[in-house]
């Protein structure tokens, strides 16, 4: 309350959704990106070695003792809780090595340390035991953020124009449909999108994440996808062995379930990072990197942004400032967010709820007027 002032009236929960689903700003904002910069405090720039290895060993120090936890108590529990403590193994280990594939992503945005060899081996390590071709994903995601919100270079969920969907999508815009589709992308996206580019921007051939000839990658990048398959390779070798030695169902039981929570908390969270029915995307004839940086939005996952390491809620920054490290992100979106005003975007939606809401409300991309460049979600056919 200031002098001569009135009270705010709180937003009612409706207001809140409404103002949450309200199409952002998509005209050229008023403010640059060095504008931004100066608005963050200039240590949240800098990049401690010891403090991002701090984050490398907690995680691992959780997961190795969920893994203790698992194969050392678990058979000695009574029946039925030893087949109830596994689903909690699976949720919980799932959960930590997200945030173990997170660090492997912060190394390849350059944001883990100043040495980048270090990042790359770390990187490469790290995303090798998720069974991730590390450089491979590492060029097509730098593509991504070179060209975010642009319907012919972004790399990563391109929405369709209606003229381009599928002829079955109308079918699926029901709640079977919808389920169908989630388990669908949840469980089999990732993988899909690493071996046939599924989701990703169309090329004139095929495009594989695996293939150093293929066309996401120049002559220059060609070695390291061979390093990255190695990589893959080698902890497929000894998933192997260990598969050999220990059995099927003991692989799938501590790797295997665990390994495909990950999968799925990775497509659902880049998912939702830039699927909104407030977000524009735009053709060639309105993009700029500005903008389309700023097509993005932060969820909230509750005690899980913090498991993830704040890529769930400080998705924008990050997206304006990629080699910033996760753990000034925060204080760099608190200082960017008065700037940024109407073009920041936050949804504090349930990322459950949210989940549904967007695969019934986000199905294709048209824009309000013909031959106009920016694009909102529809999803009437």
């Amino acid at each position: 309350m200031g002098a001569g002032g009135r009270m705010s009236v709180p937003a009612t929960k409706g207001e809140e959704k409404k103002n949450q689903l309200k199409r952002v700003p998509y005209s050229k904002p008023p403010f640059t990106v060095g504008d931004i910069k100066k608005a963050i405090p200039p240590h949240c720039f800098k990049r401690s070695l010891l403090r991002s290895f701090s984050y490398v060993v907690y995680d691992l120090f959780i997961v190795f003792l969920f893994y203790y936890i698992a194969t050392s108590y678990f058979h000695l529990l009574p029946s039925p809780f030893c087949y109830l403590a596994w689903p909690v193994y699976w949720i919980l280990q799932g959960c930590v090595c997200t945030g173990v594939w997170v660090i492997a992503h912060e190394c390849g945005h350059h944001a883990f340390s100043d040495y980048q060899w270090v990042d790359d081996t770390v990187g490469l390590i790290l995303h090798s035991t998720l069974l991730v071709p590390y450089f491979s994903w590492k060029y097509s995601h730098r593509r991504h953020h070179s060209n975010t919100g642009s319907l012919e270079r972004d790399e990563v969920f391109v929405p369709k124009p209606k003229s381009k969907v599928y002829w079955f999508s109308k079918y699926l815009n029901n709640p079977p449909g919808r389920v169908m589709t989630l388990v669908v992308t949840l469980t089999l996206g990732w993988p899909l999108y690493l071996a046939f580019n599924v989701s990703g921007r169309p090329y004139d051939r095929f495009a594989c994440h695996y293939d150093p000839y293929g066309p996401i990658y120049n002559a220059r990048e060609r070695l390291q996808i061979y390093i990255s398959d190695v990589g893959v390779i080698t902890t497929t070798y000894i998933l192997y062995r260990v598969a050999l030695a220990k059995g099927l169902v003991w692989l799938t039981c501590v790797y295997g379930v665990p390994l495909l929570i990950v999968n799925s908390f990775l497509v659902l969270i880049t998912y939702l990072q830039h699927t909104h029915p407030s977000l524009p995307h735009y053709d060639s004839s309105e993009w700029d990197w500005l903008r389309g940086a700023l097509a993005t939005v932060d969820r909230d996952y509750g005690v899980l942004n913090k498991v993830f390491h704040n890529i769930t809620d400080t998705h924008v920054a990050h997206h304006l400032f990629s080699t910033m490290p996760h753990y000034h992100a925060m204080e760099a979106t608190k200082a960017i967010k008065p700037l940024l005003g109407e073009y920041y975007q936050f949804d504090g939606t349930p990322f459950y709820k949210a989940m549904w809401r967007e695969a019934k409300e986000c199905l294709y991309v048209e824009p309000d007027e013909p031959n106009q460049g920016v694009f909102w979600y529809n999803n009437k056919f």
